[in-house]
């Protein structure tokens, strides 16, 4: 997590609001500080059993949902994290051209 804080800050230096999971603890939230970046730790609901939503997390799920219709990423068949990282470029880029024109392209759910 401490990693990945400092990638983003030198990439997006405006960057102020972070969300991380339960499993991080308080060496990212004090590390999120030090680089100006608020960083909210997002806990689960402990009484509620089975699927809930759990707030920010449902945009990542969702998002990892919508690539996952591109066949070649329900797998990981790539050798590269260069190769994979533009697959799912790829496939962003197709969901977001489906919106605008209001178009279907053709998946593999539904063909079997």
């Amino acid at each position: 997590g401490i990693r990945l804080l400092d990638q983003a800050k030198s990439k997006y230096p405006t960057l102020s609001k972070s969300w991380a999971d339960t499993g991080f603890k308080n060496a990212v939230v004090e590390h999120g500080a030090r680089l100006g970046i608020d960083v909210e730790v997002v806990n689960r609901n402990p009484d509620a059993r089975g699927f809930h939503v759990v707030k920010r997390r449902w945009v990542v799920e969702r998002s990892i949902g919508w690539i996952m219709m591109h066949r070649r990423l329900v797998r990981d068949y790539e050798t590269l994290t260069a190769s994979s990282e533009a697959m799912i470029r790829i496939a962003s880029i197709d969901n977001l051209a489906r919106r605008i024109t209001d178009e279907t392209t053709p998946t593999w759910r539904g063909t079997y």
